[in-house]
């Protein structure tokens, strides 16, 4: 038995983030940012079964979806799309690995309609293995 609850909050924004990161690519948009580390958490506990993820992303996404790195920070840009969607986004968007919510930013956020947050990963087609980095220092 999965460790992935399907009612689960964090599992069901995750399935609305993978149908906007379809609607951007498809657009020639960007990957959307995942900024959330709560939700991020349940897509590594997902990812953890390979079959169960591509069924995922197939299910929301339309396609296959790898999860890759791409440290950032700055505007959120997708969030207008999702709310246009879903409406706005709820607490969980701005809650940690460890369930803690960042009650600032989520004020900031209902004051402004904007998030300006950090994430280190996003989104990519495919399963992962035919990404090739984009550089190396090494």
């Amino acid at each position: 038995m999965s460790t992935i609850t399907k009612s689960s909050v964090e599992l069901d924004e995750l399935g609305k983030f993978f149908t906007i990161t379809a609607r951007r690519i498809d657009a020639g948009q960007s990957a959307p940012e995942m900024f959330s580390a709560a939700i991020d958490a349940t897509w590594h506990r997902l990812a953890d079964a390979p079959a169960v993820h591509q069924a995922f992303t197939l299910r929301h996404a339309g396609r296959r979806l790898a999860h890759v790195e791409s440290a950032g920070s700055g505007f959120v840009s997708w969030v207008g799309a999702y709310e246009e969607a879903y409406g706005p986004l709820p607490e969980v968007w701005f809650t940690d690995a460890d369930g803690t919510v960042d009650a600032e930013a989520l004020a900031r956020y209902r004051e402004s309609g904007e998030v300006w947050a950090e994430w280190n990963c996003a989104p990519a087609p495919g399963d992962g293995d035919d990404l090739v980095p984009v550089a190396s220092y090494l």
